[in-house]
């Protein structure tokens, strides 16, 4: 079993340095810390870094997810980040302490599903800033919806509100953003007559504003994921680096299985690949490649995933294939060699959730 490939190897030290770092940002500017752990499947060995750094919400979108960590003897507030469906309601009660909410309808169910508990459950109510994910875009449902929970629904406790930026829109969370949706809770709470406990400005794509001293100072907790555990997009796609953290948590390991010198671009009349698709082949004549045992119906896609080895690259893949251009590594690559990988957030989620991938902690 221990050789037995694929297998995704996760550096428990690594992934606690990285939560750490984070973490400490956040207490100098006075915010809350919700731990995402949806980016690799909420393994509890992973979860139980979070705890054991402090965070102060450990969040995933999938229930099952939570579940798992509370039976791994987790103790840290669990928070479902995903809007709840009315069919998980009983589980979600048992699953997490809060919840992001964004139908009045739902509301009224989670209710009575807390009350058929016997507790009180903690929603933070979405606000739409304009990414056009969820949230409550109508101001007064919003207000609405706020002073049904906080006169009406006594199961249930407003904790606060929560937007989201940057996943489905592409939206900046810029200090004029993230101001837009303080403006938005401080109607809440001018409607409901007290000050809300959280102001939830989004997740890692909120961090440069903590970097740039200017988050808006009601700002007071982030729900952070990607920037945790991998530490790429911050570097890649907001050009920002955080000291300090790694971003080699998570290896990926897959094994030779042919090495063959062939021509770089296919020969014949060109139609579709596997997946509907028509690549675009550079010819540059005949080459070293090989092949691993693992394809897109492990990782997603193919250029998501980086050999950590100079001079291998990713050509492309096939659903349980992945072909590498190996001319110019820098050793002889063989078959039955296993070469390794750095992967993303977008790869993560793939690999977290497919049965023929082996996931090793240390």
């Amino acid at each position: 079993m221990k050789s037995r490939y694929p297998c995704l190897e996760v550096n428990l030290f690594k992934l606690r340095e990285n939560i750490t770092i984070v973490k400490n940002m956040c207490d100098k500017n006075g915010i809350k810390l919700a731990g995402v752990i949806k980016g690799f499947s909420g393994f509890a060995e992973a979860a139980k870094m979070y705890e054991d750094a402090g965070v102060d919400f450990i969040a995933s979108s999938r229930l099952e997810q939570l579940e798992q960590v509370k039976a791994g003897g987790v103790k840290t507030p669990c928070m479902c980040i995903r809007i709840a469906m009315l069919s998980e309601l009983e589980r979600l009660v048992h699953a997490a302490e809060y919840s992001l909410q964004s139908e009045i309808e739902v509301l009224k169910a989670l209710d009575k599903a807390a009350g058929r508990k016997g507790t009180i459950h903690n929603v933070i109510l979405m606000v739409e800033c304009g990414d056009l994910r969820e949230g409550f875009w109508s101001e007064e449902e919003l207000v609405e919806a706020a002073l049904l929970v906080e006169n009406d629904l006594p199961n249930l406790y407003l904790a606060g509100v929560g937007v989201n930026v940057g996943c489905y829109g592409s939206v900046n969370a810029t200090n004029a953003k993230l101001q837009e949706f303080v403006d938005k809770a401080e109607l809440v709470e001018k409607a409901i007559g007290r000050k809300l406990d959280i102001l939830s400005g989004g997740g890692t794509s909120s961090l440069p504003r903590i970097l740039d001293g200017d988050m808006p100072e009601r700002v007071n907790m982030l729900r952070v994921g990607e920037g945790i555990a991998f530490g790429k997009d911050m570097p890649d796609y907001y050009f920002y680096d955080i000291e300090g953290i790694n971003k080699d948590v998570f290896i990926l390991k897959a094994e030779v299985v042919e090495v063959k010198r062939k021509p770089t671009h296919p020969i014949g009349e060109l139609v579709v690949d596997a997946f509907g698709n028509k690549p675009v082949y550079e010819d540059r004549g005949i080459r070293n490649r090989a092949l691993v045992a693992i394809g897109r119906v492990d990782y997603g896609d193919p250029f998501d995933i980086e050999p950590v080895e100079e001079g291998i690259k990713v050509l492309g893949a096939s659903s349980d294939h992945t072909i590498l251009d190996i001319e110019d590594a820098g050793r002889e690559i063989k078959v039955g060699d296993v070469i390794e990988f750095g992967i993303r957030y977008s790869s993560s989620v793939y690999l977290t959730n497919s049965p023929n991938v082996r996931y090793v902690f240390y």
